[in-house]
C-alpha cells in the first residue's frame, strides 16, 4: 500500500517541511536585521515540526482558538527543548525579549501552517481524494509562501538600504537593521538629499502629467469605441472588435526608431507632449477592449428606453452607460496610469532634457558611480508608493471591473 496516502507520513512530512522553511526564514530575517552571524541549525526544528505535525494528524480539537494558543506555546517549549535553549544559537540568548518574540513568532507560524495543511488527515490510510487533497493544499501553501518571498524581499531590501548611510553600507552591505538611536533626520537624509539635492519633485509633477494626462486620452477615445463595438451595428464591426489588440503583436522597440525619428522633424521628441501623444496610442487598444466585455454586458433595453425618452447616443453614454460602468471605468484607469507611470522605454529615447524627465527616466540617470546607492534605493521607494497606495484604493474597482462581463448568463 502506498505510504505516500499514510496520515501519519502526511504529518510527518508537512511538519518536517513547514518547520524547517519557517526556520530558515527566520534565521535569515535575523541575519538580515541585526547584521549578526548565525550557525544554521535546522535538527530542532526539525524534530518539533514533525512531531507538531503528527499530534495534529492523532488529535482533533474542540475549540480551535484555544488549541492553537496552547499548540503555540507547545511548539515554543520544543523549539527551545530541543535547541537546548538556544534556537539561534548562542548569539541571542532565549533569554532576551527580541530572541522570545522572535521564537514565539515561528513558533505560531510553524503551528498555524502544519495545522492548516494537516487538519482533516486521520492517522490510518486515507482515500485517494483526501490524499490528493492534502498535497494540493501543502503545494499551495508553499506556493503561496514563494509568491510573498519573491514580492517583499526586493521591497524589505529596498527601503531598509534607503535609511542606511554610505558608510555602513560600505562596511557590510548585508546589514540591514536600522539604527533609530540616529533620530529622523540622519534616518531620512536619503529622501532629504533626493529632493533637494537632485530635485526629485519636478521628476514626480512630471511623471503625474503625463500619467493623467495619459488616463484622460485614453478613456476618451476608448469608451466611445468600446461602446460603438459592443452596442452598434456597422460594417467590419466584428474585425474591428476582434482585431482591436493586433498591435501588441508589433514589439514597441520596433517603432521607436519611426516615431523617434518623426517626432524630431515636428518638434516633439524632447518633450512631455510627445509622450503623451505616444502612450494612449499604447494603451487605447486594451482600454478599449477591457471596456467592450462590460458595456456588451449592460442590457440594450436600457439603450432603448433612453433612445425612447429622447437621448441621443452621446446622451445614452454619458448619463446610463458610464455610470453603470464606473467599476470598469475605474480598473481600466488604475492600468493605464501604471502603464506610463513606469514607462520607461520611450521616455528613455525620447527625453534628453533632464528638466523634463519622467520618474523611470530620471532613476536611470541617478544610476552612476556618482550617485549613493541609498540614494537609488530611496528613489525606488518614491517612485513605487504612490503607485502601491493608488492600487490599493482602487482595488476593489479592478476586480469588479476585470471580471465582470466576462461571464453571461
Amino acid at each position: 500500500m502506498a505510504i505516500w496516502r499514510s496520515g501519519v507520513f502526511g504529518g510527518l512530512l508537512a511538519g518536517a517541511i513547514w518547520s524547517t522553511l519557517w526556520y530558515t526564514l527566520s534565521c535569515v530575517a535575523l541575519i538580515v536585521g541585526s547584521g549578526s552571524s548565525i550557525n544554521l541549525e535546522i535538527g530542532p526544528a526539525l524534530i518539533t515540526g514533525m512531531l507538531i505535525g503528527l499530534l495534529n494528524v492523532m488529535y482533533k480539537p474542540i475549540n480551535v482558538k484555544i488549541y492553537f494558543i496552547v499548540g503555540t506555546l507547545f511548539t515554543l517549549f520544543l523549539l527551545i527543548f530541543c535547541s537546548f535553549g538556544q534556537p539561534f544559537g548562542s548569539q541571542f540568548p532565549v533569554n532576551d525579549w527580541h530572541t522570545m518574540i522572535s521564537t514565539l513568532i515561528v513558533s505560531a507560524l510553524i503551528f498555524y501552517s502544519i495545522y492548516c495543511t494537516v487538519g482533516s488527515l486521520t492517522a490510518g490510510i486515507l482515500t485517494r481524494y483526501f490524499a490528493e487533497a492534502f498535497y494540493t493544499r501543502l503545494i499551495w501553501g508553499l506556493g503561496l509562501i514563494f509568491f510573498i518571498l519573491i514580492v517583499t524581499i526586493p521591497f524589505y531590501v529596498m527601503i531598509m538600504t534607503s535609511f542606511k548611510n554610505q558608510r555602513s553600507l560600505l562596511k557590510n552591505p548585508l546589514d540591514l537593521s536600522i539604527d533609530f538611536s540616529a533620530g529622523p533626520e540622519k534616518l531620512f537624509n536619503s529622501y532629504i538629499e533626493l529632493f533637494v539635492k537632485y530635485d526629485f519633485l519636478t521628476l514626480l509633477l512630471n511623471s503625474a502629467f503625463v500619467s493623467v494626462v495619459t488616463v484622460l486620452i485614453t478613456l476618451l477615445f476608448s469608451i466611445p469605441g468600446a461602446y460603438a463595438v459592443a452596442k452598434l451595428r456597422f460594417p467590419a464591426r466584428e474585425w474591428l472588435s476582434s482585431s482591436v489588440l493586433l498591435i501588441y503583436l508589433i514589439p514597441a522597440i520596433i517603432l521607436v526608431i519611426p516615431l523617434y525619428s518623426v517626432f524630431s522633424q515636428l518638434g516633439l521628441r524632447n518633450t512631455l507632449f510627445g509622450l503623451c501623444i505616444v502612450y494612449p496610442a499604447t494603451t487605447i487598444p486594451v482600454a478599449l477592449y477591457m471596456l467592450r466585455g462590460y458595456f456588451a454586458g449592460l442590457p440594450s433595453e436600457l439603450d432603448d428606453a433612453g433612445l425612447m425618452d429622447g437621448l441621443t447616443r452621446w446622451q445614452i453614454i454619458i448619463k446610463i452607460s458610464i455610470p453603470l460602468a464606473i467599476p470598469a471605468i475605474a480598473s481600466v484607469a488604475l492600468y493605464v496610469f501604471m502603464i506610463a507611470w513606469n514607462e520607461f522605454l520611450f521616455a528613455f529615447m525620447f527625453l534628453d532634457d533632464i528638466k523634463i524627465f519622467t520618474l523611470s527616466r530620471g532613476i536611470v540617470s541617478l544610476d552612476s558611480t556618482e550617485v549613493p546607492r541609498q540614494h537609488l534605493m530611496a528613489a525606488s521607494v518614491v517612485a513605487t508608493v504612490p503607485v502601491l497606495f493608488i492600487f490599493l484604493w482602487f482595488e476593489k474597482f479592478l476586480v469588479s471591473g476585470l471580471t465582470s462581463g466576462s461571464v453571461k448568463g
